[in-house]
């Protein structure tokens, strides 16, 4: 099937292009905003050809997995038919969220409160996620370089590439809370500038006086002042600008059009930025340094067997915490971590859930080829390549989630890797990028750059091994003929 039919086929069968209201795509998925949530049909949409699984659990609103590259193809199609990228008529995303990119969220599967706010956090970082992951590449390519060439800084060529990729990191990391407050302005519905103003002004040295004026700042150990520069990282800026959202729409309704633009922005930084600095700076640096606490006490902690079961336990729970849609809220702790250390620990070890789905799939492969069931083998034989890559959604939404049983054998697999990789200490410059692509993030493990990266390599092959053999003991070919 061409993506013109393809893209027919699937518009047919969520209501007809009279009931679309807009249609984008992330890194899998083609994601559709109708008006009537009834016409969509959920069995018809999985039964047409290339169609890897859907995702419709939000009213008026279903995504529908095609695959890497295909599904961005399939929005540029939509939008040359007239169909917007979004309700308000912006142009195409070319925007992958890769954490939300791999969940397997169930179908008819209700949101509350908490699932809601988490999902909220990690959208906000969707359109950073191209600047999280080529700043931690440009950092774990540099820390090699340092390592592989130790007179790197004397020759001109070398030491002119170390310092371009610094500028690239440094670019993304020096400003995140201003690239997070600017975001989150835009989702919640302040003025995005403000929003980077906000963010940046978390960030600056002004804050350490002000800290002084009042005696809240520790001049022997900075880091445990109750106020300081960086206090409270991103969470403060999402928090700060979801109140300054708040705050402007509140001024703006009130305030005369002819005096708008001069006096709405001053108006709402001047009542923000006090309650801001005093209150959610310090609130929210005390959730940061719990949140990294608890981190160091498993993933970080001095004893091997904390450090292993940890490592298991996480892994082999991450895909059913992606299926409860419980995974945006790891983004804050990423997020967090990469603001506080300069590095990720925990996400290396997740990484090895895909890789377990690798694994199963292949063993489900062969026991497709004996059985002779040829729709599950060319449904494998297309996602495996993603997969293999680091994009786990076409195997999960066509094979392992759909069977049952090796979306659990998967993760079990998975476990193992986990526990080596975090039993090594890897440790990862960014978050987002999984599988083989990840290979030149995984560098910032206490070992060095070299050991981090031959180690989660070691991870990957015990996620792929061990994957492959759960799943072929628990999964019978009698199962995988009834697929």
């Amino acid at each position: 099937m061409t993506n013109e039919a393809l893209v027919t086929a699937i518009l047919e069968k969520v209501g007809g292009r009279g009931n679309i209201l807009a249609a984008a795509n992330c890194m899998t998925r083609l994601r559709i905003t109708v008006k009537e949530d009834a016409k969509i049909d959920d069995a018809a949409l999985k039964g047409i050809e290339g169609v890897l699984g859907i995702v419709h659990d939000q009213t008026n609103y279903v995504e529908v997995v095609v695959g890497p590259g295909k599904c961005r193809k399939c929005a540029d199609i939509c939008l040359a038919m007239g169909i917007p990228a979004s309700e308000d008529g912006t142009a195409a995303s070319t925007v992958g969220d890769w954490k939300s990119n791999k969940a397997a969220v169930k179908a008819g599967q209700k949101s509350n409160p908490v699932k809601a706010a988490l999902k909220t956090f990690g959208e906000i970082f969707i359109p950073l996620l191209p600047g999280v992951i080529a700043a931690g590449l440009c950092a774990g390519l540099a820390t090699l370089l340092a390592q592989l060439m130790p007179g790197y800084a004397d020759n001109a060529f070398w030491g002119a590439v170390y310092n371009l990729l610094s500028l690239i990191n440094g670019a993304f990391l020096t400003y995140l809370t201003a690239w997070a407050g600017y975001r989150a302005a835009e989702k919640f519905g302040a003025t995005p500038i403000l929003g980077g103003m906000l963010g940046m002004i978390t960030s600056m040295e002004g804050i350490n006086s002000i800290s002084k004026l009042f005696g809240l700042f520790n001049e022997d150990i900075p880091l445990d002042s109750i106020l300081r520069s960086g206090r409270g990282g991103v969470l403060a800026a999402v928090l700060g600008v979801w109140c300054l959202a708040k705050v402007e729409k509140f001024i703006r309704k009130r305030m005369p059009d002819a005096l708008d633009i001069m006096f709405t922005p001053l108006l709402s930084l001047i009542l923000c930025l006090i309650p801001y600095i005093f209150i959610i700076m310090p609130l929210t640096g005390y959730i940061s340094t719990a949140l990294c606490w608890v981190v160091e006490q498993f993933c970080m902690s001095s004893s091997l067997v904390v450090r292993i079961l940890a490592g298991y336990i996480s892994t082999a729970l991450f895909l059913p915490m992606v299926a409860m849609g419980m995974h945006h809220g790891l983004v804050a702790l990423y997020t967090v971590q990469l603001d506080t250390f300069g590095y990720v620990t925990l996400y290396p070890a997740l990484a090895m859930a895909g890789a377990g789905q690798v694994g199963a799939a292949i063993a489900i492969y062969l026991k497709a080829k004996k059985v002779q069931n040829t729709r599950i083998q060319s449904v494998i034989g297309g996602a495996l390549p993603a997969g293999i890559l680091g994009v786990g959604e076409p195997l999960i939404y066509g094979v392992t989630l759909p069977m049952g049983k090796p979306f659990i054998t998967a993760g079990l697999g998975a476990g193992f890797g986990g526990a080596f990789v975090m039993a090594t200490q890897v440790a990862a410059t960014t978050w987002g990028p999984s599988g083989v692509l990840a290979f030149f993030v995984m560098t910032a493990g206490p070992a060095g750059p070299t050991a981090s990266l031959l180690c989660y390599g070691v991870g990957l092959l015990i996620s792929y091994v061990m994957g492959f053999v759960i799943t072929n003991i628990f999964v019978t070919p009698a199962e995988v003929a009834a697929v």
